[in-house]
């Protein structure tokens, strides 16, 4: 009970603040996972348990982003799924190919995208989606997330953040939207995860709970937020969850 007191007190502010980070901008992995591995548990099992203080947490995220009409439900019920698929091939490619591949492309591609939104200020800032056409849009959503999937399926960190990158500039929705969208993705993608994970036996409940609880709370303050505020918050979450992933990716490369 000691240890479990002690687990907790680490892992659940840490979840609460990576909801808050995740439900505005993506990305809260970056600071979850790290959170349950600072506290001691293996790393298959910090996994998983971090998809259930992850998974319930999004779903909430989710909800409040379709009750304020913030979802453009054809597109993320087809990113969503192609997500699943992409996710199912990125764990098969993860066998057959070297991660420190991945590492490398990301320490170029990372630093481009902060630029890129420093630069463009009225990145998101309005709704063109329409100009697609309705067919184009689909198979973009679709194609977003299948490619995206895969790679938080070999790889993970900051898929979120891609989506709704890829969301707003490939699809053309305003930030508030891609956030809606990109949240339907994530909830299929965790779902399927946690089941994945607590059928094999990967997920420590006591902890996981607690973190749930956690991680809902900080979801719920974070879609506030964004719901609220829109581009304001959702640009500068962006550059702190990219600025998060590039340390990551050094530490993980020469540490």
């Amino acid at each position: 009970m000691e240890n479990l007191t002690h687990i907790l007190l680490i892992v659940c502010p840490l979840v609460f603040l990576g909801g808050v980070i995740d439900a505005v901008a993506g990305g809260g992995g970056l600071i979850t996972l790290p959170a349950y591995l600072l506290a001691g548990l293996p790393p298959h099992l910090a996994s998983g348990t971090n998809k259930c203080g992850n998974a319930f947490g999004t779903i909430l995220s989710t909800g409040r982003f379709l009750k304020h009409g913030n979802i453009h439900i054809p597109s993320a019920l087809l990113g969503g799924a192609g997500a699943l698929l992409g996710a199912w091939l990125g764990a098969r490619l993860n066998m057959i190919v070297p991660e420190q591949f991945l590492y490398y492309l990301m320490l170029a591609a990372v630093p481009a995208m902060a630029i890129f939104l420093l630069l463009k200020r009225n990145f998101g800032t309005e709704n063109h989606s329409d100009e697609l056409g309705r067919r184009r849009l689909l198979v973009t959503a679709g194609l977003i997330g299948l490619g995206i999937g895969c790679y938080d399926g070999f790889f993970g960190p900051g898929a979120g953040t891609f989506l709704m990158l890829a969301f707003t500039g490939l699809c053309r929705f305003d930030l508030l939207t891609a956030s809606g969208n990109t949240k339907v993705a994530n909830s299929a993608s965790n779902i399927a995860s946690l089941i994945t994970f607590g059928l094999a036996g990967k997920v420590l409940w006591s902890v996981g709970i607690p973190a749930a609880i956690c991680g809902i709370a900080g979801n719920y303050v974070g879609s506030g937020l964004a719901l609220k505020n829109g581009a304001k918050i959702i640009r500068p979450m962006f550059l702190v969850v990219l600025t998060l992933l590039v340390v990551r990716l050094v530490s993980q490369l020469f540490i």
